[in-house]
């Protein structure tokens, strides 16, 4: 079976166990500074740890923070954790993210901070998102701050430059899912020296050093993805995910779980076998930036519309994390496209003002639009790892299931 997603690994993370170990966070963090054209970048078991290190770091409390209604639900836990009121504002159908219009109506004079996700390595407009919220900083007298969401945009651009530079921050996830990985853990990244100062400093006086048992277990994790992941062996891995409770917890019930919570140890610092893997992940990025646009053009030249889907917007600057197609009949092409052995994807099932644990975050407002999404979304396969025989395979399979249903 041709799996929803395979990270990009080869025998370079394998050989990370024998490498020097000595300040390998410090020189993850280097080069992803680097890379992603950051001054600063501090390291966390998660990106929802960042995240909530950074409000913690700052100080920001019993405030309003904007961010999408259909966006991953650790955004909304590390808001309402940290001790902050999570406002939602309502997706476009266009590239999915956040509406502008609707985003300037939705601060208020406790809005501190705003949190642009570029959801599928779609760029949201940085430069509107910046009038806007300077324009409100005038207008009620007191800093807003601008924390980007680059967990599925990375090196996602608008008009040539960065988006993780557009703001005060940025976060980054890099679990086993993402654009590149360095096992799980996360980023936060700014140009700003104070900022870093601040969320260095609060990270290494809050979060502990990880045991040595965890280290291996990292290692032992990254070692079972790569059979895992083998189309030859990835029937077996999705037979026990959609027809046994084994890997339930894992994939479907991780995040569609009733529980404002965040894992047991992410209070835990980035271990060094995850900053090692995450070193050599960073060399591997602009192959794999390059890759995944030139599979999403072929995609964009093959598929068309048709009665039952709508394709994603082709974006000059997207990193296409993942080509969703929106789709009134999801189930059925799901389990079609599984007769054929090529697993779709269901990446965000649920629209946050409708997840019960946040429904008194809602305040009666409508979110028509997260709402759809969160019920028609799947996106194809579309990792670096893909041969051009994977990618017939799927552009035929896609034909027939038009040719089958849509006459």
């Amino acid at each position: 079976m041709i799996p929803r997603l395979k990270p990009y690994l080869g025998k370079e993370e394998i050989l990370t166990i024998f490498k020097k170990r000595k300040y390998a966070v410090q020189r993850f963090e280097k080069l992803f500074a680097d890379t992603f054209q950051s001054t600063f970048a501090v390291a966390f078991p998660y990106g929802r740890s960042a995240l909530w290190a950074f409000f913690s770091a700052i100080g920001i409390k019993d405030m309003e923070i904007l961010q999408p209604a259909y966006t991953c639900s650790v955004v909304a836990h590390a808001t309402v954790l940290s001790g902050n009121i999570p406002v939602f504002v309502d997706n476009t159908l266009t590239d999915y993210n956040m509406d502008i219009d609707l985003f300037a109506d939705a601060i208020t004079p406790n809005t501190r901070v705003v949190i642009p996700t570029h959801l599928f390595g779609y760029p949201m407009d940085v430069d509107k998102v910046n009038d806007i919220v300077h324009q409100a900083e005038k207008q009620y007298g007191h800093k807003i701050w601008i924390i980007q969401d680059c967990a599925h945009s990375f090196d996602a651009r608008i008009k040539g430059k960065t988006v993780a530079n557009a703001g005060n921050g940025a976060i980054f996830g890099l679990g086993i899912s993402k654009q590149i990985t360095s096992i799980f853990g996360g980023v936060f990244s700014t140009n700003d020296e104070v900022t870093a100062k601040k969320v260095r400093e609060f990270r290494d006086k809050k979060f502990q050093k990880p045991s040595w048992k965890k280290s291996i277990f990292r290692y032992l994790y990254l070692l079972a993805v790569y059979p895992a992941f083998q189309p030859s062996i990835y029937g077996l891995v999705y037979w026990m995910q959609e027809k046994t409770p084994i890997l339930n917890r894992l994939t479907k019930a991780y995040h569609l779980d009733e529980k404002i919570h965040f894992p047991p140890d992410y209070l835990d610092q980035m271990t060094d076998i995850e900053a090692l893997v995450g070193l050599e992940q960073l060399k591997k990025y602009a192959a794999i930036r390059s890759k995944r646009i030139e599979i999403a053009k072929k995609y964009f030249d093959e598929i068309h519309i048709t009665n039952e889907w709508i394709l994603p917007p082709e974006i000059d600057g997207a990193t296409y994390s993942h080509f969703v197609i929106r789709t009134n009949a999801r189930d059925r092409l799901i389990k079609s496209f599984a007769s054929h052995s090529i697993q779709l994807g269901q990446l965000i099932e649920y629209s946050m003002p409708h997840h019960p644990s946040y429904e008194k975050y809602a305040i009666e407002k409508p979110f028509p639009n997260s709402f759809l999404c969160s019920n028609s979304m799947i996106n194809l396969p579309i990792y670096p790892n893909l041969d051009k025989t994977d990618i017939d395979k799927i552009v035929s399979v896609i034909f027939r299931y038009i040719e089958n249903h849509e006459k």
